[in-house]
């Protein structure tokens, strides 16, 4: 098969069907998302749900042209690729701010106005081991509450980028050993760790009300980005340790190998992300498909 003219597959060597793969793959991402993205700007009913949509869902094309882009140098410093993993996890940061701000949007939740509708006034919110240790097991959910579980959301937003620039700058000056690495894991893998543990305890509180809005779908969509470029590089550090992962190229050593690897990974992952928020962000809330469909329903 010659899927443009001139162009014998065949003929081609590992490091160029490996490209043009995954440039058809951040294409489909990017052509899934625009679907999405045009949808909602053409029934643009709600600008303050639907802004943060967009800024959601514009995360898997983001993470998908980052990848490329480092596949495209593989051969870029440590530096370079820091800078391309301090992009896609500034973006995530942002991301997971602007979908709890969603979530308050549809509770008609307002920290700035002071406004929290009486119905979820009073509940009570069990924290889990090991904030327990730190804060009461029981609290009484109030205005207080509800704007330290925002703070914990934009926490990251602040950490993620001081921290990028902190790592980008060090190792530009070559003071960059491997206890300052860990470090900055440590505080990187808290902070983060905080924000989606309020975004787990809203969706616990609220689950209920949230239910109509497909909440869960929502959050894994974020959730499964990061997950699996974070557990995937995991395990390919493991592989690699181990020997499983090895460079035949003079060219080329294992770190980069390494990086190509979760590169292409996260590229062809990015296409199945673009595909589930055409489910989990559906425009049909704003278009009025679903009001449509439960009026026919209780006819």
């Amino acid at each position: 098969m010659i899927p443009f003219p001139g162009m014998d597959i065949s003929k081609m060597d590992p490091a160029t069907l490996t490209l043009l793969g995954s440039g058809c793959c951040v294409m489909l991402s990017m052509h899934f998302t625009v679907q999405l993205v045009s949808q909602h700007l053409f029934y643009w009913k709600n600008p303050k749900e639907q802004k943060a949509i967009l800024i959601i869902v514009l995360m898997a094309p983001l993470y998908a042209i980052d990848s490329f882009v480092g596949l495209l140098d593989i051969q870029g410093s440590k530096t370079f690729f820091t800078f391309l993993d301090a992009v896609k996890e500034c973006y995530e940061a942002l991301v997971i701010a602007k979908f709890m701000a969603l979530m308050y949007s549809y509770l008609n939740i307002s920290i700035s106005k002071n406004i929290v509708p009486d119905e979820i006034k009073g509940r009570v919110l069990h924290h889990s081991f090991p904030v327990s240790l730190f804060l009461p097991r029981t609290v009484r959910l109030e205005h207080k509450t509800l704007k330290l579980l925002k703070y914990w959301t934009w926490q990251f937003v602040v950490i993620r980028p001081v921290c990028s620039i902190l790592m980008i700058t060090l190792q530009l000056l070559g003071m960059y050993p491997s206890w300052v690495s860990w470090t900055f894991t440590i505080i990187l893998n808290l902070s983060v760790s905080m924000a989606l543990y309020a975004l787990v305890l809203l969706y616990h509180l609220f689950a209920k009300e949230l239910a109509p809005h497909k909440p869960l779908a929502k959050f894994l969509c974020i959730k499964g980005i990061v997950f699996f470029s974070f557990w995937q590089g995991i395990a390919l550090d493991i592989l690699t340790s181990v020997g499983i992962i090895q460079s035949h190229h003079f060219w080329l050593d294992v770190e980069h190998i390494q990086e190509a690897i979760q590169n292409v990974l996260v590229i062809v992952e990015m296409v199945v992300f673009s595909v589930i928020q055409q489910y989990a962000y559906h425009v049909a809330p704003y278009s009025g498909a679903d009001r449509a469909k439960f009026e026919k329903k209780n006819e």
